[in-house]
Protein backbone atom coordinates (compact mmCIF):
# COMPACT_ATOMS: atom_id res chain seq x y z
CA UNK A 1 0.00 0.00 0.00
CA UNK A 2 1.33 3.41 -0.94
CA UNK A 3 1.14 6.06 1.77
CA UNK A 4 2.30 9.63 2.07
CA UNK A 5 4.87 9.95 4.84
CA UNK A 6 4.58 12.73 7.39
CA UNK A 7 6.13 13.62 10.72
CA UNK A 8 2.73 13.91 12.45
CA UNK A 9 4.41 16.03 15.13
CA UNK A 10 1.25 16.70 17.15
CA UNK A 11 0.40 13.00 17.30
CA UNK A 12 3.95 12.25 18.47
CA UNK A 13 3.82 14.94 21.18
CA UNK A 14 0.47 13.78 22.52
CA UNK A 15 1.54 10.14 22.40
CA UNK A 16 4.69 10.79 24.43
CA UNK A 17 2.70 12.71 27.04
CA UNK A 18 0.20 9.87 27.28
CA UNK A 19 2.86 7.20 27.64
CA UNK A 20 4.53 9.04 30.53
CA UNK A 21 1.37 8.54 32.58
CA UNK A 22 0.88 4.87 31.61
CA UNK A 23 2.19 1.47 32.59
CA UNK A 24 1.57 -2.24 32.09
CA UNK A 25 -0.18 -3.87 29.16
CA UNK A 26 -1.82 -0.72 27.81
CA UNK A 27 1.52 1.06 27.55
CA UNK A 28 2.98 -1.86 25.60
CA UNK A 29 -0.12 -2.09 23.42
CA UNK A 30 0.11 1.59 22.51
CA UNK A 31 3.84 1.46 21.84
CA UNK A 32 3.61 -1.41 19.35
CA UNK A 33 0.67 0.29 17.64
CA UNK A 34 2.53 3.59 17.30
CA UNK A 35 5.43 1.72 15.67
CA UNK A 36 2.98 0.55 13.01
CA UNK A 37 1.45 4.01 12.56
CA UNK A 38 4.86 5.60 12.07
CA UNK A 39 5.52 3.02 9.36
CA UNK A 40 2.25 3.19 7.40
CA UNK A 41 0.99 6.74 8.09
CA UNK A 42 -2.41 7.98 6.94
CA UNK A 43 -3.80 6.84 3.56
CA UNK A 44 -3.36 10.15 1.75
CA UNK A 45 -1.68 8.57 -1.30
CA UNK A 46 -4.57 7.22 -3.36
CA UNK A 47 -2.55 5.83 -6.27
CA UNK A 48 -1.96 2.15 -5.60
CA UNK A 49 -4.24 2.26 -2.56
CA UNK A 50 -7.42 0.51 -3.69
CA UNK A 51 -9.19 0.71 -0.31
CA UNK A 52 -9.06 4.52 -0.34
CA UNK A 53 -9.17 5.09 -4.10
CA UNK A 54 -12.37 7.16 -4.06
CA UNK A 55 -11.94 8.92 -0.70
CA UNK A 56 -9.46 11.75 -0.37
CA UNK A 57 -8.40 12.22 3.26
CA UNK A 58 -5.68 14.75 2.43
CA UNK A 59 -7.82 17.67 3.75
CA UNK A 60 -8.13 15.80 7.03
CA UNK A 61 -4.45 14.90 7.24
CA UNK A 62 -3.42 18.53 6.74
CA UNK A 63 -5.16 19.54 9.98
CA UNK A 64 -3.11 19.46 13.19
CA UNK A 65 -5.43 17.55 15.52
CA UNK A 66 -4.80 17.41 19.26
CA UNK A 67 -6.06 14.61 21.50
CA UNK A 68 -9.56 15.54 22.64
CA UNK A 69 -10.13 16.83 26.12
CA UNK A 70 -13.24 16.58 28.25
CA UNK A 71 -16.03 19.10 28.15
CA UNK A 72 -17.87 19.34 31.45
CA UNK A 73 -20.20 21.98 30.06
CA UNK A 74 -22.16 19.26 28.24
CA UNK A 75 -25.34 18.25 30.03
CA UNK A 76 -27.19 14.97 29.89
CA UNK A 77 -30.16 16.71 28.27
CA UNK A 78 -27.93 17.83 25.36
CA UNK A 79 -26.84 14.25 24.81
CA UNK A 80 -30.37 12.91 25.06
CA UNK A 81 -31.59 15.40 22.45
CA UNK A 82 -28.81 14.47 20.03
CA UNK A 83 -28.91 10.68 20.09
CA UNK A 84 -31.31 7.77 20.50
CA UNK A 85 -32.16 7.47 24.20
CA UNK A 86 -34.55 5.54 26.40
CA UNK A 87 -34.36 5.43 30.19
CA UNK A 88 -35.13 1.70 30.15
CA UNK A 89 -32.05 0.97 28.01
CA UNK A 90 -28.55 0.35 29.36
CA UNK A 91 -26.98 3.71 28.46
CA UNK A 92 -23.21 4.26 28.22
CA UNK A 93 -21.99 7.78 27.39
CA UNK A 94 -18.70 9.26 26.15
CA UNK A 95 -18.00 12.94 25.50
CA UNK A 96 -15.06 13.66 23.17
CA UNK A 97 -13.97 10.06 23.65
CA UNK A 98 -13.92 10.36 27.45
CA UNK A 99 -16.13 8.03 29.48
CA UNK A 100 -18.82 9.88 31.45
CA UNK A 101 -19.46 7.69 34.46
CA UNK A 102 -22.11 10.01 35.87
CA UNK A 103 -24.23 9.65 32.70
CA UNK A 104 -23.76 5.90 32.33
CA UNK A 105 -25.53 2.84 33.69
CA UNK A 106 -23.63 0.17 35.55
CA UNK A 107 -23.61 -3.59 35.02
CA UNK A 108 -26.89 -5.46 35.27
CA UNK A 109 -27.58 -9.14 35.82
CA UNK A 110 -26.01 -11.10 32.98
CA UNK A 111 -24.28 -8.09 31.37
CA UNK A 112 -20.98 -6.76 32.69
CA UNK A 113 -19.64 -3.32 31.74
CA UNK A 114 -15.95 -2.49 32.17
CA UNK A 115 -13.89 0.62 31.49
CA UNK A 116 -10.34 0.19 30.18
CA UNK A 117 -9.11 3.10 32.26
CA UNK A 118 -10.96 2.04 35.38
CA UNK A 119 -13.45 4.23 37.24
CA UNK A 120 -14.80 4.11 40.80
CA UNK A 121 -17.91 2.22 39.71
CA UNK A 122 -16.51 0.58 36.57
CA UNK A 123 -13.67 -1.90 36.96
CA UNK A 124 -11.01 -2.66 34.38
CA UNK A 125 -11.84 -5.72 32.24
CA UNK A 126 -10.62 -9.12 33.46
CA UNK A 127 -7.67 -10.64 31.62
CA UNK A 128 -9.74 -13.06 29.50
CA UNK A 129 -11.62 -10.10 27.99
CA UNK A 130 -8.73 -7.66 27.94
CA UNK A 131 -6.64 -10.07 25.87
CA UNK A 132 -9.25 -9.90 23.10
CA UNK A 133 -8.57 -6.21 22.47
CA UNK A 134 -6.95 -5.81 19.07
CA UNK A 135 -7.02 -9.51 18.13
CA UNK A 136 -9.42 -9.11 15.19
CA UNK A 137 -8.28 -5.66 14.05
CA UNK A 138 -5.37 -5.81 11.63
CA UNK A 139 -3.56 -2.49 11.90
CA UNK A 140 -0.57 -3.50 9.78
CA UNK A 141 -1.76 -1.68 6.67
CA UNK A 142 -4.26 0.84 7.99
CA UNK A 143 -3.00 4.03 9.61
CA UNK A 144 -6.29 5.16 11.15
CA UNK A 145 -6.78 1.87 12.98
CA UNK A 146 -3.14 1.95 14.13
CA UNK A 147 -3.62 5.51 15.36
CA UNK A 148 -6.68 4.52 17.37
CA UNK A 149 -4.74 1.70 19.03
CA UNK A 150 -1.84 4.06 19.72
CA UNK A 151 -4.16 6.24 21.81
CA UNK A 152 -6.18 3.50 23.53
CA UNK A 153 -7.28 5.13 26.78
CA UNK A 154 -10.88 5.18 27.85
CA UNK A 155 -12.69 2.45 25.97
CA UNK A 156 -15.60 0.28 27.01
CA UNK A 157 -15.71 -3.53 27.27
CA UNK A 158 -19.09 -5.27 27.55
CA UNK A 159 -19.59 -8.97 28.22
CA UNK A 160 -22.91 -10.79 27.80
CA UNK A 161 -22.77 -13.97 29.85
CA UNK A 162 -23.48 -17.44 28.47
CA UNK A 163 -27.17 -18.24 27.98
CA UNK A 164 -28.34 -14.67 28.71
CA UNK A 165 -30.99 -13.54 26.23
CA UNK A 166 -31.13 -9.82 26.90
CA UNK A 167 -34.19 -7.88 25.77
CA UNK A 168 -32.72 -4.55 26.96
CA UNK A 169 -30.67 -2.70 24.32
CA UNK A 170 -27.17 -1.54 25.24
CA UNK A 171 -26.97 2.08 24.03
CA UNK A 172 -23.42 3.44 23.55
CA UNK A 173 -23.24 7.15 22.71
CA UNK A 174 -20.14 9.01 21.53
CA UNK A 175 -20.94 12.72 21.72
CA UNK A 176 -18.68 15.23 19.98
CA UNK A 177 -18.89 18.64 21.68
CA UNK A 178 -17.24 20.34 18.70
CA UNK A 179 -14.02 21.56 20.32
CA UNK A 180 -11.84 22.80 17.46
CA UNK A 181 -9.17 20.58 15.90
CA UNK A 182 -9.51 17.77 18.40
CA UNK A 183 -9.45 14.04 17.74
CA UNK A 184 -11.17 11.35 19.80
CA UNK A 185 -10.29 7.66 19.56
CA UNK A 186 -13.31 5.67 20.83
CA UNK A 187 -12.78 1.98 21.50
CA UNK A 188 -15.49 -0.65 22.01
CA UNK A 189 -15.27 -4.38 22.65
CA UNK A 190 -18.43 -6.50 22.82
CA UNK A 191 -18.25 -10.17 23.77
CA UNK A 192 -21.46 -12.20 23.39
CA UNK A 193 -20.80 -15.50 25.14
CA UNK A 194 -22.11 -18.89 24.08
CA UNK A 195 -25.86 -19.07 23.35
CA UNK A 196 -26.45 -15.47 24.45
CA UNK A 197 -28.23 -12.68 22.58
CA UNK A 198 -28.03 -8.90 22.79
CA UNK A 199 -28.85 -5.69 20.91
CA UNK A 200 -26.23 -2.95 20.69
CA UNK A 201 -26.80 0.67 19.60
CA UNK A 202 -23.68 2.66 18.77
CA UNK A 203 -24.16 6.36 17.96
CA UNK A 204 -21.68 9.03 16.86
CA UNK A 205 -23.37 12.40 17.19
CA UNK A 206 -22.72 16.09 17.84
CA UNK A 207 -20.01 18.28 16.38
CA UNK A 208 -19.85 22.00 15.79
CA UNK A 209 -18.66 24.58 13.29
CA UNK A 210 -14.96 23.76 13.69
CA UNK A 211 -13.12 20.70 12.33
CA UNK A 212 -13.01 17.61 14.58
CA UNK A 213 -12.06 14.00 13.99
CA UNK A 214 -13.62 10.89 15.51
CA UNK A 215 -11.52 7.78 14.81
CA UNK A 216 -13.20 4.72 16.31
CA UNK A 217 -12.66 0.96 16.48
CA UNK A 218 -15.33 -1.51 17.60
CA UNK A 219 -14.66 -5.24 17.99
CA UNK A 220 -17.51 -7.72 18.40
CA UNK A 221 -17.13 -11.40 19.26
CA UNK A 222 -20.19 -13.60 18.68
CA UNK A 223 -19.55 -16.94 20.37
CA UNK A 224 -21.04 -20.36 19.51
CA UNK A 225 -24.80 -20.15 19.08
CA UNK A 226 -24.92 -16.49 20.12
CA UNK A 227 -26.80 -13.68 18.37
CA UNK A 228 -25.96 -9.97 18.19
CA UNK A 229 -28.01 -7.19 16.60
CA UNK A 230 -25.89 -4.09 16.08
CA UNK A 231 -27.23 -0.65 15.13
CA UNK A 232 -24.82 2.13 14.18
CA UNK A 233 -25.71 5.80 13.62
CA UNK A 234 -23.43 8.56 12.30
CA UNK A 235 -25.07 11.98 12.65
CA UNK A 236 -22.38 14.60 13.18
CA UNK A 237 -22.02 18.15 11.85
CA UNK A 238 -20.82 19.06 8.37
CA UNK A 239 -17.47 20.18 9.81
CA UNK A 240 -16.78 16.80 11.43
CA UNK A 241 -14.64 13.99 10.07
CA UNK A 242 -15.52 10.47 11.14
CA UNK A 243 -13.56 7.28 10.44
CA UNK A 244 -15.02 4.13 11.96
CA UNK A 245 -13.97 0.48 12.02
CA UNK A 246 -16.16 -2.49 12.88
CA UNK A 247 -14.54 -5.88 13.26
CA UNK A 248 -16.75 -8.91 13.93
CA UNK A 249 -15.95 -12.58 14.49
CA UNK A 250 -18.88 -14.99 14.14
CA UNK A 251 -18.50 -18.50 15.57
CA UNK A 252 -20.27 -21.79 14.86
CA UNK A 253 -24.03 -21.46 14.55
CA UNK A 254 -23.88 -17.79 15.58
CA UNK A 255 -25.50 -14.82 13.86
CA UNK A 256 -24.68 -11.15 13.51
CA UNK A 257 -27.10 -8.53 12.24
CA UNK A 258 -25.97 -5.00 11.41
CA UNK A 259 -28.05 -1.93 10.56
CA UNK A 260 -26.00 1.17 9.75
CA UNK A 261 -27.39 4.66 9.25
CA UNK A 262 -25.38 7.64 8.00
CA UNK A 263 -26.69 11.17 7.86
CA UNK A 264 -24.00 13.69 8.75
CA UNK A 265 -20.25 14.37 8.46
CA UNK A 266 -17.90 16.24 6.15
CA UNK A 267 -16.10 13.00 5.34
CA UNK A 268 -17.48 9.80 6.83
CA UNK A 269 -16.19 6.28 6.37
CA UNK A 270 -17.31 2.99 7.86
CA UNK A 271 -15.00 0.01 7.39
CA UNK A 272 -16.87 -3.12 8.48
CA UNK A 273 -15.35 -6.58 8.25
CA UNK A 274 -17.24 -9.71 9.33
CA UNK A 275 -15.36 -13.00 9.63
CA UNK A 276 -17.63 -16.05 9.62
CA UNK A 277 -15.29 -18.38 11.45
CA UNK A 278 -17.66 -21.18 12.42
CA UNK A 279 -19.75 -23.64 10.45
CA UNK A 280 -23.30 -22.43 9.96
CA UNK A 281 -22.48 -18.87 10.98
CA UNK A 282 -24.44 -16.05 9.38
CA UNK A 283 -24.55 -12.29 8.99
CA UNK A 284 -27.13 -9.84 7.67
CA UNK A 285 -25.71 -6.38 6.94
CA UNK A 286 -27.95 -3.54 5.81
CA UNK A 287 -27.34 0.19 5.66
CA UNK A 288 -28.85 3.50 4.63
CA UNK A 289 -26.87 6.64 3.84
CA UNK A 290 -28.16 10.09 2.99
CA UNK A 291 -25.71 12.70 1.69
CA UNK A 292 -26.29 16.34 0.79
CA UNK A 293 -24.33 19.51 0.13
CA UNK A 294 -20.68 18.54 -0.29
CA UNK A 295 -20.72 15.58 2.11
CA UNK A 296 -18.71 12.47 1.32
CA UNK A 297 -19.69 9.03 2.67
CA UNK A 298 -17.65 5.87 2.15
CA UNK A 299 -18.89 2.40 3.10
CA UNK A 300 -16.24 -0.30 2.86
CA UNK A 301 -18.03 -3.53 3.80
CA UNK A 302 -16.36 -6.95 3.68
CA UNK A 303 -17.52 -10.46 4.54
CA UNK A 304 -15.07 -13.33 4.89
CA UNK A 305 -16.61 -16.82 4.70
CA UNK A 306 -13.95 -19.06 6.25
CA UNK A 307 -16.13 -22.06 7.21
CA UNK A 308 -18.82 -24.12 5.40
CA UNK A 309 -22.60 -23.71 5.40
CA UNK A 310 -22.47 -19.99 6.10
CA UNK A 311 -24.97 -17.41 4.89
CA UNK A 312 -24.64 -13.67 4.36
CA UNK A 313 -26.79 -10.86 3.04
CA UNK A 314 -25.33 -7.44 2.25
CA UNK A 315 -27.83 -4.75 1.25
CA UNK A 316 -27.10 -1.00 1.28
CA UNK A 317 -29.08 1.96 -0.02
CA UNK A 318 -28.02 5.55 -0.62
CA UNK A 319 -29.84 8.82 -1.25
CA UNK A 320 -27.62 11.55 -2.70
CA UNK A 321 -28.40 15.24 -3.13
CA UNK A 322 -26.48 18.43 -3.95
CA UNK A 323 -22.84 17.92 -4.88
CA UNK A 324 -22.37 15.08 -2.42
CA UNK A 325 -20.53 11.87 -3.13
CA UNK A 326 -20.87 8.33 -1.84
CA UNK A 327 -18.65 5.29 -2.15
CA UNK A 328 -19.70 1.68 -1.67
CA UNK A 329 -17.14 -1.08 -1.70
CA UNK A 330 -18.66 -4.45 -0.91
CA UNK A 331 -16.54 -7.58 -0.97
CA UNK A 332 -17.51 -11.17 -0.22
CA UNK A 333 -14.67 -13.67 0.08
CA UNK A 334 -15.53 -17.37 0.02
CA UNK A 335 -12.54 -19.48 1.01
CA UNK A 336 -11.87 -22.96 -0.35
CA UNK A 337 -13.06 -24.57 2.90
CA UNK A 338 -16.35 -22.61 2.91
CA UNK A 339 -18.41 -25.00 0.79
CA UNK A 340 -22.20 -24.53 0.57
CA UNK A 341 -21.95 -20.82 1.29
CA UNK A 342 -25.03 -18.79 0.36
CA UNK A 343 -24.30 -15.09 -0.13
CA UNK A 344 -25.94 -12.13 -1.84
CA UNK A 345 -24.99 -8.45 -1.93
CA UNK A 346 -26.67 -5.39 -3.39
CA UNK A 347 -26.17 -1.62 -3.42
CA UNK A 348 -28.92 0.71 -4.67
CA UNK A 349 -28.62 4.46 -5.00
CA UNK A 350 -31.16 7.22 -5.62
CA UNK A 351 -29.61 10.35 -7.17
CA UNK A 352 -31.59 13.53 -6.57
CA UNK A 353 -29.12 15.88 -8.22
CA UNK A 354 -27.21 15.79 -11.53
CA UNK A 355 -24.14 16.87 -9.55
CA UNK A 356 -24.24 14.00 -7.03
CA UNK A 357 -21.96 11.03 -7.64
CA UNK A 358 -21.72 7.47 -6.37
CA UNK A 359 -18.91 4.96 -6.92
CA UNK A 360 -20.17 1.43 -6.30
CA UNK A 361 -17.85 -1.58 -6.42
CA UNK A 362 -19.48 -4.83 -5.28
CA UNK A 363 -17.18 -7.82 -5.68
CA UNK A 364 -17.10 -11.57 -5.14
CA UNK A 365 -13.96 -13.66 -4.61
CA UNK A 366 -14.98 -17.32 -4.67
CA UNK A 367 -12.53 -20.18 -4.15
CA UNK A 368 -15.11 -22.87 -3.31
CA UNK A 369 -17.06 -24.75 -5.99
CA UNK A 370 -20.36 -25.52 -4.20
CA UNK A 371 -21.83 -22.09 -3.45
CA UNK A 372 -24.73 -19.76 -4.27
CA UNK A 373 -23.51 -16.17 -4.63
CA UNK A 374 -24.76 -13.05 -6.40
CA UNK A 375 -24.16 -9.32 -6.40
CA UNK A 376 -25.42 -6.16 -8.07
CA UNK A 377 -25.45 -2.36 -7.95
CA UNK A 378 -27.77 0.32 -9.34
CA UNK A 379 -27.86 4.11 -9.43
CA UNK A 380 -30.53 6.37 -10.89
CA UNK A 381 -33.72 8.33 -10.38
CA UNK A 382 -37.37 7.33 -9.88
CA UNK A 383 -38.96 6.35 -13.17
CA UNK A 384 -41.60 8.58 -14.78
CA UNK A 385 -44.39 5.99 -14.70
CA UNK A 386 -44.21 5.68 -10.91
CA UNK A 387 -44.59 9.43 -10.42
CA UNK A 388 -47.40 9.57 -12.99
CA UNK A 389 -49.30 6.85 -11.14
CA UNK A 390 -49.23 8.81 -7.89
CA UNK A 391 -50.17 12.07 -9.64
CA UNK A 392 -53.14 10.30 -11.21
CA UNK A 393 -54.34 9.49 -7.67
CA UNK A 394 -54.45 13.17 -6.74
CA UNK A 395 -51.07 13.46 -5.02
CA UNK A 396 -49.21 16.68 -5.80
CA UNK A 397 -45.74 16.42 -7.31
CA UNK A 398 -43.74 17.47 -4.22
CA UNK A 399 -45.66 15.15 -1.88
CA UNK A 400 -45.34 12.28 -4.35
CA UNK A 401 -41.61 12.91 -4.60
CA UNK A 402 -41.12 12.88 -0.81
CA UNK A 403 -43.23 9.74 -0.41
CA UNK A 404 -41.22 7.90 -3.04
CA UNK A 405 -37.92 8.99 -1.53
CA UNK A 406 -39.01 7.91 1.92
CA UNK A 407 -40.36 4.65 0.56
CA UNK A 408 -36.91 3.98 -0.87
CA UNK A 409 -35.33 4.64 2.54
CA UNK A 410 -38.06 2.97 4.54
CA UNK A 411 -37.15 -0.50 3.31
CA UNK A 412 -34.05 -0.33 5.53
CA UNK A 413 -35.51 1.64 8.45
CA UNK A 414 -38.43 -0.77 8.81
CA UNK A 415 -36.04 -3.63 9.58
CA UNK A 416 -35.04 -2.01 12.90
CA UNK A 417 -36.61 -4.22 15.56
CA UNK A 418 -36.31 -1.77 18.50
CA UNK A 419 -39.48 0.28 18.18
CA UNK A 420 -38.29 3.51 19.82
CA UNK A 421 -35.07 3.44 17.80
CA UNK A 422 -37.02 2.86 14.60
CA UNK A 423 -39.24 5.87 15.36
CA UNK A 424 -36.16 8.00 16.09
CA UNK A 425 -34.58 7.08 12.76
CA UNK A 426 -37.81 7.70 10.89
CA UNK A 427 -37.98 11.19 12.37
CA UNK A 428 -34.39 12.24 11.61
CA UNK A 429 -34.46 10.90 8.07
CA UNK A 430 -37.89 12.34 7.29
CA UNK A 431 -36.79 15.76 8.51
CA UNK A 432 -33.70 15.55 6.30
CA UNK A 433 -35.51 14.84 3.05
CA UNK A 434 -35.21 17.77 0.64
CA UNK A 435 -38.13 19.67 -0.83
CA UNK A 436 -37.74 17.86 -4.09
CA UNK A 437 -39.84 17.54 -7.22
CA UNK A 438 -39.14 14.74 -9.68
CA UNK A 439 -39.16 16.30 -13.13
CA UNK A 440 -38.99 14.49 -16.47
Amino acid sequence: MVQTRSTYSQFATDFQALQKKSEGWVKRFRASSMDVFEEVGLPTARKGNEKWKYTNVAPLARLDFEVARGDRSISLSQIQSSAPWCDSWINVVFVNGIFMEEFSDQSVEGISIFNIKGKPNFKEPPDQLRRKIGTITDISSDGFAALNSSFLTDGIVINVESGVESTTPINIIFFNSGLSNQVAHPRVLISASQNSSASIIESYVGGGTDPTLTNSVSEIFVDIGASVSHYRLLDESDDSFDIGYGRVKVSEGASFKSRSFFKGANIGRYDLNVLIDGEGGSCNLQGLYFTSGSQHMDNFINIDHAKPNGTSNLFYKGILDGRSRAVFGGTVLVRREAQKTDSIQSDKNLLLSPHAEVDSKPALFIYADDVKCAHGATAGNIDEDTVFYMRSRGVDLETASRLLIYGFAGEIIETVEIESLREYLQNIFLSSLPSYRFEF
